[in-house]
């Protein structure tokens, strides 16, 4: 009777990504005025505040916003460095998107509280979904798109990539994540992969966008990264590190709680050189509470 091939050590390592509990945290960005940020997306998108710290002995304070509570909901990291009022976004960042039933409405309500509007609600292209795309106080683009009902208002990160079949393999075998669109528009030069854990319509996705022979981007200094949680930072880095060596990237930051925190994390680049952390699920619903 022939002996079963024994499972590699690595192929067994690369499967923990699909096992592992993961969803989207928060997308952490800078901001040049703290206050005035909050106003806009509070008045302006309905987001809410959650909460609000101050670290002046690291002369920052930080603000998280979003439509739900951070333990099953995407939100946003604003970070406002003392003095610092203005950042380069960047070629690469490319958009936010937050759905809502009626983009018409939704536009009228931003541009009533003073918001740039840089695209008139209607039809996207060749298709028949409803978008607009606004502007906030510090230049970061945000498509509304219009959907009857989400579970997750504010639904993609639009990132620009220089190859986006690496960049597709990067994200499944390094975080586990799934294709759940790709569209290729050779008439407009340009192709797009979303990616996430759950289908586009229930959760919050990642837009990889490749525009036709363009393979960099400047990164600026003002996007900074997107968090997700694990329930194995250790393990997962031992993924990362793998998947680094066949496809581009780097560990930044070797798995280990923060100190003072005690919350676990590992951080790392992709093969662009976009920068994720993820971060313990308990040591998160811990740091919550």
């Amino acid at each position: 009777m022939a002996e079963a091939t024994p499972v590699a050590p690595n192929a067994e390592l690369l499967e923990w990504p699909k096992k592992d509990k993961r969803r989207f945290l928060h997308a952490v960005y800078r901001v040049g005025d703290l206050d005035r940020t909050i106003k806009f997306y509070t008045e302006g998108f309905g987001m809410k505040l959650l909460r609000k710290r101050d670290v002046p002995e690291e002369k920052y304070s930080n603000a998280f916003l979003g439509f739900g509570p951070e333990e099953n909901n995407f939100v946003v990291e604003l970070t406002y460095n003392y003095g610092v009022s203005s950042y380069d976004i960047g070629t690469g960042f490319g958009h936010f998107a937050i759905a809502t039933p009626d983009v018409y409405k939704f536009v009228e309500d931003i541009r009533a509280k003073g918001g740039n509007i840089t695209r008139e609600p209607g039809p996207v292209k060749g298709g028949s979904t409803v978008i607009a795309f606004v502007k906030d106080p510090d230049g970061y683009i945000f498509e509304i798109i219009q959907r009857a009902s989400t579970p997750e208002p504010l639904c993609q990160v639009m990132l620009r990539v220089g190859d986006l079949e690496r960049s597709i393999k990067f994200y499944e075998k390094a975080l586990g994540m799934k294709v759940v669109k790709k569209v290729d528009r050779p008439e407009y030069k340009y192709s797009i992969a979303m990616l996430g854990y759950a289908e586009e319509h229930e959760t919050t996705v990642l837009e990889l966008t490749y525009n036709y022979g363009v393979t960099e981007y400047t990164k600026g200094n003002a996007y900074a990264q997107i968090a997700i949680g694990t329930d194995d930072v250790y393990k997962s880095a031992e993924v990362v590190n793998l998947v680094t060596q066949e496809l581009g990237g780097k560990i930044t930051r070797q798995p280990g709680p923060i100190p003072g925190l005690n919350t676990k994390i590992t951080s790392f680049l992709d093969p662009d050189g976009w920068k994720t952390v993820l971060v313990d699920n308990e040591d998160f619903l811990r740091e919550l509470k």
